[in-house]
């Protein structure tokens, strides 16, 4: 088992801080607060954390925040992850809430832009999952109609790390390709939030075209990022999850 520490405790970090916990690993968790404020993550195999801290000496460190918040990571998180041998990404860039980031208007992909400004690698996966789907819809491998969720990022023994993390927390993994590769789960594609299965979403994510990125963009611009975000974070105050 792993040692992984998560900076983001909204709903997707906290889901998985919960859901890696339950599977044994040894999980750290932080946000922008004093560790004291997360007293409600008293699930087990989870310890609420200061940020570096969270990931300092961690095997995985997993982001989950806000494209904006990562340019605003202090030198002493930058410091502690440059250290970290597998970093996740599992942000995604909606500039209603995030401002304009002329990088990614201009064709950065979001994880490509995270990984400049951490100076370091990183793989882009579960952001193309909505919270409700990542609480509820996790079964175990070899079920009928499994949800698939994709890996973007460099291959090699490290991506295999976190595609099994995938299949741990319930869900069949899918390589997505390289970090380059990444657009093809954004949001407003075909293989964002669609709850696929392992062969529907590599149909998404090998169909998607470069000629529909303004499509894309459009479909990103009409969805909501923070939507029942308050609902999702009561379920997991009261650890009402489904295994």
């Amino acid at each position: 088992m792993s040692r992984i520490g998560i900076i983001g405790a909204g709903t997707i970090g906290g889901i998985l801080a919960r859901k890696l916990g339950s599977v044994g690993h040894e999980v750290r968790i932080a946000n922008s607060k004093d560790p004291s404020t997360l007293e409600d993550f008293d699930a087990p195999g989870v310890t609420p954390k200061w940020a570096a801290e969270a990931v300092d000496g961690v095997d995985i460190a997993i982001l989950s925040l806000p494209q904006a918040a990562i340019s605003n990571l202090s030198e002493e998180v930058l410091g502690a992850l440059s250290d970290v041998p597998i970093v996740v990404d599992t942000g995604n860039y909606y500039p209603a809430r995030d401002g304009r980031i002329s990088a990614l208007d201009d064709g950065t992909t979001d994880s490509a832009w995270v990984a400049e400004n951490l100076g370091r690698p990183v793989f882009k996966a579960f952001n193309n999952i909505g919270g409700m789907s990542l609480l509820t819809k996790g079964t175990e491998s070899g079920a009928d109609n499994r949800v698939a969720l994709s890996v973007a990022g460099s291959n090699g023994s490290a991506k295999q790390t976190v595609l099994t993390l995938i299949d741990e927390v319930g869900f069949d993994p899918v390589d997505g390709g390289s970090l380059d590769d990444s657009w093809r789960q954004q949001p407003g594609t075909p293989a964002y939030c669609a709850d696929l299965s392992a062969e529907e979403l590599r149909g998404a994510i090998d169909g998607a075209s470069e000629s529909e990125t303004p499509k894309y963009h459009a479909n990103r611009d009409q969805q909501d990022p923070v939507g029942g975000t308050e609902y999702m974070h009561r379920l997991i105050r009261h650890g009402q999850m489904i295994d």
